[in-house]
């Protein structure tokens, strides 16, 4: 029988029990000149995070002292944030349970003014059907009715975070899990099912609370990335997300969608994004979650360096600032084998250390 996966440790978190913890119970790790360097080296509009922050492991590195997963998820952001890389932050535990403006709100109390959240649609919106139980190892139980509905999605989804996370909000991310193969199969269905995505995309507010959000669409399906879907992104506005996991072709080949989506922005050969950089570097190629995540625990040091996909990005961020556009990368531990580590290590990168 599969192992069910909850879904805090699918996406590294944990819910927020209550208020924070009084100030100063979570202290960051100092910074050494060397670090406090690459950080005002790194240009102000490339934000780099981790998908969360919760993990004793990252002791020393992100925070000064041995903590508990608890207590770094209620009251860990502030000592994340004081880190001189790491700008932003994914927000991922919604995708089970969608959060309340409140909740959105507590974390951005915690960061500074320059600081992003980028935030993970629930899947209440972007899976066709329920789960039994609420887990990700759970078979499907029935179909799922609020399955691509733009009002729910903008009333339990878009509204609650832009009001919460203000002007510190940053790209929010519609992940498309693995859809069930009758939905593209034959050319029809993917039509179909492509002109449904783009109805609700032309559907989502434009604007909320004076905030104009920044919609984008990670697959983890790459029979969908044709160029009929990309063109359904660029004609409602939304931006691809490049997600490096191992279900997807390496970044460089989803690079080329990019490409493809902002060709109406590029002179000659010179490439030019017409919106944000978002990324989300998720899964080692070749493994498995539960393998990545037992061979990477506590995810205190880089164990498998992925060069490669570190030196597209690096040029992506480059593209993304030759554009005058943000961009926006979000490293998981089971990236490289520390998230915060491969977040130095793309810094370095794109500043040329």
């Amino acid at each position: 029988m599969k192992r069910r996966v909850s879904s805090s440790e699918l996406f590294d978190d944990l819910p927020d029990s209550g208020p924070p913890d009084p100030p100063g119970v979570v202290a960051p790790a100092p910074a050494n000149e060397t670090l406090m360097r690459l950080g005002r080296r790194l240009p102000a509009d490339v934000f780099l995070g981790t998908s969360s922050w919760s993990f004793p492991g990252w002791e020393g590195s992100v925070y000064g002292a041995a903590y508990t997963e608890a207590q770094l998820a209620r009251s860990g952001l502030s000592a994340y944030a004081a880190h001189p890389v790491l700008r932003a932050v994914g927000i991922d535990r919604g995708f089970y349970q969608p959060l309340a403006a409140e909740s959105y709100a507590r974390y951005s109390q915690q960061a500074p003014a320059h600081f992003r959240f980028v935030v993970k649609a629930p899947a209440l919106f972007t899976a066709p059907a329920t789960r039994g139980g609420g887990s990700a190892g759970a078979a499907p139980a029935a179909a799922n009715q609020q399955f691509l509905d733009p009002i729910a999605a903008r009333e339990v989804f878009v509204a609650p975070a832009l009001e919460g996370l203000g002007a510190k909000c940053g790209p929010l991310v519609f992940q498309f899990s693995p859809l069930p193969r009758e939905l593209f199969r034959t050319a029809a269905a993917a039509h179909a099912l492509i002109d449904r995505l783009g109805a609700f995309f032309d559907a989502l507010p434009r604007a909320v609370a004076q905030r104009s959000p920044t919609y984008a669409v990670e697959l983890r399906d790459p029979e969908l990335l044709t160029p009929r879907f990309v063109r359904m992104l660029r004609s409602s506005g939304v931006r691809l997300c490049i997600g490096v996991h191992a279900r997807m072709p390496e970044a460089s080949r989803q690079a080329t969608a990019l490409r493809l989506l902002d060709a109406e922005a590029t002179e000659g050969t010179d490439w030019k994004l017409a919106g944000p950089l978002v990324v989300r570097w998720s899964l080692q190629a070749g493994f498995r979650y539960d393998d990545a995540k037992n061979r990477y625990a506590p995810f205190d040091r880089i164990i498998d360096p992925d060069i490669i996909t570190r030196g597209t990005l690096a040029h992506l961020i480059h593209v993304a600032l030759r554009s005058a556009q943000p961009a926006y990368v979000m490293i998981n531990n089971k990236a490289e084998g520390s998230a915060p580590a491969s977040c130095i290590e793309l810094a370095r990168a794109v500043v040329g250390d």
